[in-house]
């Protein structure tokens, strides 16, 4: 059964950080971008971050570049992302998705990110 299951979510103050997992299961990470989107409540799910399939080609999205960074380990299947500096404007339900550049063949289920004091 193939599956992508997000950890790390929480409530942290601003200025705080955090630390995001995407576990996946039923098939291997090996050979797919690995990326990070996010939702907050009444706006577009928007792309956060991508990491290509060698681990090197990777993108930040302007809101975040400089704060988060996203990673990537094969052999554990696992993709990562490190918030640093957090905003309440980050508050959002954190997505991991693998798939091509241009596609997202699999998704996770989110995890909750709450900034507030």
């Amino acid at each position: 059964q193939v599956q992508l299951v997000e950890s790390g979510g929480g409530l942290v103050e601003p200025g705080g950080s955090l630390r995001l997992s995407c576990t996946a299961s039923g098939f291997s990470i090996r050979g797919y971008f690995v990326k990070w989107y996010r939702q907050s409540p009444g706006k577009e799910r928007e792309l956060v971050a991508w990491l290509g399939e060698f681990g090197v080609a990777t993108h930040h999205a302007d809101a975040v570049r400089g704060r988060f960074t996203i990673s990537r380990d094969n052999a554990k299947n696992m993709v990562f992302l490190q918030m640093n500096s957090l905003k309440p404007e980050d508050t959002a339900v954190y997505y991991c998705a693998v798939g091509s550049f241009r596609s997202d063949d699999y998704w996770g289920q989110g995890t909750q990110v709450t900034v507030s004091s």
